[in-house]
């Protein structure tokens, strides 16, 4: 049976090892304190949160999200520790709500390794505060018993912080909205949660059931390492919805009525129909890999919906192994440590006998781990293999056929492929990163020495040169993923540095105007994009959108920005945070290629920049976290072949298309 706690109950808890589970509707961060008997904490090393997610016997998630898991192996924790306050903040600075009173309760459980409730709470009464102890976790007379808290901190985490006796408070709560901050920069958005019915068909093993490891017979589980998926929140994070098919693709003519700048969304709730049916799978075995698996309205939407899945399986799959592997070390040491803890025991045969059966038990579980894992990542590259020739063009990377038999859509695309992720236990299996359309986060072309071990090796003009090539292939995708007349492209290139990879776009002539240059050129640019942003923010918000000038363009507008800050002064950077923050809700969009360095002069001033694009490199590097289990990723960037000229003839059909429309 469950207990439903309210505040100031308590309950004994049955095991050592548990899962406590957070669910907030809205992007919370997640932590816990470690109190000595009189509940202080000692120390910023006895705080598990997003910036130090890991203590002995705790582990929580690595940025803001939703929904958390986090786990806890009382048995590992510190003598000393007595308490374990489970704590929830609101992130400071994202343009979220600033008080627990303005979004739902929290719902906070504490569950077994099986997902079995022990006990739930509501976090109800809450109102200014921006932080709360959800739970306690607390030993008494050698038992461990929880309790319903829920007290709350108009002061945010530095005053709940303090009250518990941390000496560092301020600076600690600082710090983790700053790693809060950072890690959501960085995240891949995540796509919409998954309706009824769209659960992955591959997980059909019965090491399923156990966050895809087995556990050993003579082994107690390890803790379950990932954190719960981020339910996105759609109008943020892009990601697709069920429903009903898009009834709208963007900006329309004034002909045929009012301009709709909204993103195109979903209209409808019901879910989509499931696909269909895949024929029985012999039991212990994988189903065959199908393209479009996942459920979806179209075959497109049932591909973007399958390398998402396949994506979370890669995270969940690897977080998984690496859990095992450092559960089977623990216990290594934990074992070690008991039996040579008499100074007798650590000479001579009996120390050689327990570090021999304490390595081969951890040799045992590190083995069953990495086969739990060549099964899985088997199955994932046999479904890369069978998805990637499927993949339309937007989703399509430029060594695709599908390219070859190219035409200039009628509709926008769902989403658009813009580079590949992976990590290091299989660096050969790819998965691609598609980001959602209309973009909702301009993107930043890293051309700076991003610290990887390519970037290193290269020359700084090489590196600016090939961060020109990548935003020049990006720019000529998303021309050619869009019908004709419905995106325009801008460049700004102050000291026409980017004209050899701007090349393919300006032979082809699909800009709306050869590259700006100088200061003239770019506060013009500037000047006519800040314009349209102001004009149809005023028109969105009074309801006249028919009213708007019959000479604007209302096709999504894309802004190519080389070499910054060269050539900007202060009006002309104050013109591109604006763009940043407000462009991309009424259809004009970034996409700086910049090293962040160079704009340092700046101060913290151009922060919120940065953070409101997508870092992307020209080079390998890695730098994207996963929404689910915070893995560092590698991101390739989406190059085409070398000397392959499918970029050009791409551009070339769709420079035709766009000449044929009526002036």
């Amino acid at each position: 049976m469950t207990a439903e706690l309210v505040r100031g109950q308590n309950h004994p808890l049955p095991q050592a090892r548990l899962e406590i589970r957070v669910s907030a509707g809205k992007p919370v961060v997640a932590g816990a304190t470690l109190g000595d008997e009189q509940g202080t904490v000692r120390g910023t090393e006895w705080v598990a949160h997003p910036g130090s997610p890991n203590l002995p016997g705790l582990e929580v998630s690595k940025q803001a999200a939703a929904d958390h898991r986090l786990a806890v192996d009382l048995e590992a924790l510190p003598e000393t520790v007595h308490r374990v306050n489970v704590l929830l903040a609101l992130p400071l600075g994202v343009g979220g709500p600033a008080r627990f009173g303005a979004v739902a309760a929290p719902f906070v459980s504490v569950t077994g390794l099986d997902g079995s409730e022990v006990v739930n709470y509501t976090v109800t009464g809450l109102d200014t505060e921006s932080a709360v102890v959800a739970l306690e976790l607390y030993r008494r007379q050698g038992k461990w018993k929880v309790r319903a808290v829920g007290q709350g901190y108009a002061g945010g985490l530095a005053e709940m912080l303090g009250d518990q006796g941390l000496a560092q408070a301020r600076e600690l709560a600082a710090a983790i909205q700053d790693a809060v901050s950072s890690g959501m920069a960085r995240s891949v958005a995540p796509p919409p949660p998954r309706g009824p019915g769209d659960d992955r068909v591959r997980r059909t093993t019965s090491h399923a059931t156990n966050g895809g490891r087995e556990t050993p017979p003579d082994a107690t589980p390890p803790p379950a390492a990932a954190p719960a998926p981020v339910p996105p929140v759609p109008t943020a994070a892009g990601g697709p919805q069920s429903g009903a098919p898009q009834t709208t693709q963007g900006p329309q003519s004034t002909q045929g009525g009012p301009i709709d700048y909204a993103h195109p969304r979903r209209r409808n709730t019901a879910p989509p129909p499931p696909p269909p049916a895949a024929p029985p799978t012999p039991p212990g075995q994988y189903p065959q890999p199908v393209a479009g698996d996942a459920s979806g309205w179209s075959m497109e939407e049932r591909l973007y919906n399958q390398v998402w899945g396949m994506f979370e399986d890669l995270a969940r799959t690897v977080a998984a192994y690496r859990s095992a592997v450092d559960f089977a070390e623990s216990r290594m040491d934990q074992e070690l440590d008991k039996a040579l803890s008499d100074p007798r025991s650590r000479i001579g045969t009996a120390g050689d006998t327990a570090r021999a059966t304490a390595r081969a038990k951890h040799d045992k579980l590190v083995g069953q781990a990495r086969d739990v894992l060549e099964r899985d990542l088997a199955q994932l590259a046999a479904e890369t293999d069978v998805v990637e020739p499927a993949l339309p063009p937007a989703f399509a990377s430029w060594d695709n056929p599908v390219w070859h038999g190219y035409r200039v859509p009628m509709e926008i695309p769902m989403a658009l492929r813009v580079g590949d992720l992976h990590l290091p236990e299989r660096p050969d299996l790819r998965i691609p990163m598609l980001v959602r359309l209309p973009l909702e986060r301009g993107l930043w072309i890293d051309s700076g020495r991003s610290g990887s071990e390519t970037a290193l090796l290269m020359e700084s003009d090489q590196l600016r040169r090939a961060a020109m090539e990548t935003a020049a292939a990006h720019a000529a995708r998303l021309l050619a993923v869009y019908p004709a007349g419905e995106f325009t492209v801008h460049v700004i290139d102050p000291a026409g540095t980017g004209a050899p990879a701007l090349a393919p776009l300006t032979e082809a002539g699909v800009l709306d105007a050869p590259p700006a240059a100088g200061a003239q050129g770019v506060a013009a640019v500037l000047a006519k994009l800040t314009q349209r942003v102001e004009l149809v923010q005023m028109a969105v918000r009074g309801g006249v959108t028919d009213s708007l000038p019959p000479d604007l363009d209302t096709a999504e507008q894309l802004l190519i920005v080389n070499d910054f800050p060269h050539g900007f002064d202060d009006r002309a950077v104050t013109q591109l945070r604006y763009l940043a923050d407000e462009g991309p809700a009424v259809g004009v969009h970034l996409m700086m290629v910049a090293d962040r360095e160079d704009a340092s002069a700046y101060g913290p001033v151009l922060d919120p920049l940065w953070r409101a694009l997508l870092r992307v490199t020209p080079v390998p590097d890695d730098h994207l976290i996963d929404p689910w289990v915070g893995h560092t990723w590698t991101y390739e960037p989406l190059l085409p072949p070398p000397g392959s000229q499918v970029v050009r003839q791409v551009l070339a059909q769709v420079a035709t298309a766009r000449r044929s429309l009526p002036r």
